[in-house]
């Protein structure tokens, strides 16, 4: 094992000490540290025993899939696809119900490791709390394979139903982790970048209300005020081209101040629908940018990930291909404009770029709005390193040359007329209420945001 990691090398020897017990091993470790090879080790080690035969692996989505067969293949030193002569295959928990029934007569006749990747996607202990992959976990796997190894680098669900494989404390009702490796102890062991999230805020946001020819102003403090006392929603801003491109600007400067030092280094924006994606490639791709889109409807989009995460390419945006489990080591800089607004998605975004590859490559920037739940959120991540300082900066970005944004002193700030127009259709009765499309001629609503953004950077050192 003098390859692994500390960490790996101590969660295989716990897994293993756990087998004399228990047929059951669930490993807790933060996004990019590296469970797919710890996992293969142990099958490695189970193998070279002589405790089983064969390996089943079962992830979230395609991408992760083909990491698995890799890692797999690699570590075990045979195929790992299914075949004549292989060790074992990897499929999706959605091509579960799929399979034929000799398939799952493999676990009876055989000694069987299942291993599953990202398991918070299965739920449930018994059948009326399950989802329908927790269902066939419990009902073919749970108590008919040798061993089981459950992985998660967020282990957690949205719904609060409880995770398949997983134990609880009693009466407090937490889950009980084998082995825990946080984000804490992965950036101290430089397994993972220390993760720099820039937060973007406005201190000014005007909102003209027209009513029977009349105009009614409102400013609000925030963007957080703005969504919650306004009709403006998340989703107005995130696709709204100029904020795009304040975003996505701020991006570009930092992955190119990256690049400066790991000339390979990439850019992820994670985009809320196809539609969106495309927007922002055409912002990328207006300013020069060398970009991908990658979506469930992109024709061959798993030969891009592969192209881009060979070193083609600078930027790729993707809607739902590169959010959990897609091991793509180069990603340095991410912008979120993903209207999911969840914990468990915001923190396995925030792992696409936290894997490390070498000491230069120290550090992962990621881009948000501060949206209320995305800013609790940030200000978890950092408190999930105590040891560490969390540095509060606040930057001013006004218009400069060309349309760039540049950080200015507050005493500098001019007036900008630079604005985000959002046209809601509201009618006398305030029940009745629709969305105008950019083109649309009744304006009655019109936000006005000047370029003087503020920036919260909370910095983990």
């Amino acid at each position: 094992m003098t390859d692994l990691r500390i960490w790996q090398q101590a969660s295989v020897a716990t897994a293993l000490e756990r087998y004399r017990l228990s047929s059951h091993f669930f490993c807790q470790a933060t996004p990019g540290a590296g469970k797919s090879r710890m996992a293969a080790e142990v099958a490695k080690r189970l193998m070279q025993a002589g405790l089983i035969d064969l390996v089943l692996c079962f992830a979230p989505s395609c991408q992760v899939v083909e990491g698995l067969e890799r890692t797999f293949a690699k570590v075990l030193g045979r195929p790992f696809d299914g075949r004549l002569g292989s060790l074992g295959v990897a499929s999706t928990y959605q091509a579960m119900d799929h399979h034929s029934a000799s398939f799952w007569q493999l676990v009876e006749d055989y000694r069987v490791l299942a291993v599953f990747d990202e398991i918070h996607h299965c739920a449930g202990h018994d059948p009326l709390l399950s989802n329908a992959w927790g269902q066939v976990i419990l009902q073919r796997l749970q108590d008919q394979a040798a061993y089981t190894l459950a992985l998660s680098g967020t282990p957690w669900r949205s719904d609060e139903k409880a995770i398949a494989l997983a134990r609880y404390s009693d009466p407090e009702g937490r889950l009980v982790c084998d082995f825990r490796y946080g984000l804490r102890e992965a950036v101290a062991d430089k397994v993972c970048r220390a993760p720099r999230i820039v937060v973007i805020d406005h201190n000014a946001v005007k909102l003209t209300e027209v009513v029977d020819d009349a105009s009614i102003v409102t400013v609000y403090p925030s963007i957080a005020q703005l969504l919650n006392e306004s009709p403006v929603t998340f989703e107005d801003l995130l696709t709204h081209h100029q904020m795009v491109e304040k975003i996505i600007d701020l991006g570009r400067s930092r992955l190119d101040d990256v690049r400066r030092i790991v000339p390979d280094a990439g850019g992820l924006a994670v985009a809320t629908n196809i539609r969106h994606a495309n927007q922002i490639a055409a912002v990328l791709r207006a300013r020069g940018e060398d970009c991908q889109v990658v979506t469930t409807q992109t024709p061959g989009a798993q030969q891009i990930i592969n192209d881009f995460r060979a070193g083609i390419g600078k930027w790729i945006v993707a809607v739902g291909m590169i959010s959990e489990g897609t091991d793509i080591p180069r990603l340095q800089v991410c912008c979120y404009l993903s209207r999911i607004r969840t914990e468990l998605h915001y923190r396995q975004v925030l792992g696409r770029v936290l894997r490390r590859t070498g000491d230069e490559d120290h550090q992962a920037w990621l881009f948000v709005l501060a949206e209320p739940s995305l800013l609790l959120y940030s200000q978890r991540i950092a408190e999930d390193l105590p040891d560490d300082l969390a540095v509060l900066d606040h930057t001013q970005l006004v218009t400069g040359p060309n349309d760039c944004f540049a950080p200015q002193a507050v005493e500098s700030l001019q007036t900008s007329t630079d604005s985000l127009d959002f046209r809601v259709g509201r009618a006398l009765d305030a029940s009745v209420e629709s969305v105008k499309g950019s083109l649309e001629e009744d304006v009655v609503f019109r936000l006005d945001v000047s370029s003087e953004f503020r920036t919260e950077i909370l910095s983990v050192y």
